[in-house]
């Protein structure tokens, strides 16, 4: 939902909105907003990854050992980190973009001809 809003906002794909981003040198609120969205997506990934070992860890043929016990742990600390990391990352980029709204594109009206300023009068000076 988030990316998408982004290339609503800007109207284009978030690939061609990533390149323009990183070809500008200064930082700005597109890269912010993409840096936002990139850190709610390795939160995901990470928790997905760590869900899927905790699934491993605690099958249930397999034998759990103190071993395996802190890298149970472990991995619910991580857990509760990675859900933090993108509950937090999402709120506040989801308020971000929900402040911003895209303006229209002006409207083209015809340029008025340019006319050279019209010198100002100058007195003639009186003869002697």
């Amino acid at each position: 939902m988030i990316a998408e809003h982004i290339e609503a906002l800007y109207g284009r794909p978030r690939a061609e909105l990533k390149a323009h981003a990183d070809s500008t040198s200064h930082p700005n609120m597109l890269s912010a907003l993409l840096s936002a969205h990139a850190a709610v997506e390795f939160a995901e990934r990470d928790l997905d990854f760590q869900l899927q070992r905790l699934r491993q860890l605690t099958h249930p043929e397999r034998e759990t050992s103190r071993y395996t016990a802190g890298h149970i742990h472990d991995c619910a600390r991580r857990i509760g980190e990675a859900v933090a990391v993108r509950d937090t990352q999402a709120q506040h980029v989801t308020a971000v973009l929900q402040s911003l709204h895209r303006t229209p594109a002006p409207e083209t009206t015809p340029a008025a001809p340019v006319t050279p300023p019209v010198p100002a009068a100058v007195p003639a000076s009186r003869a002697r």
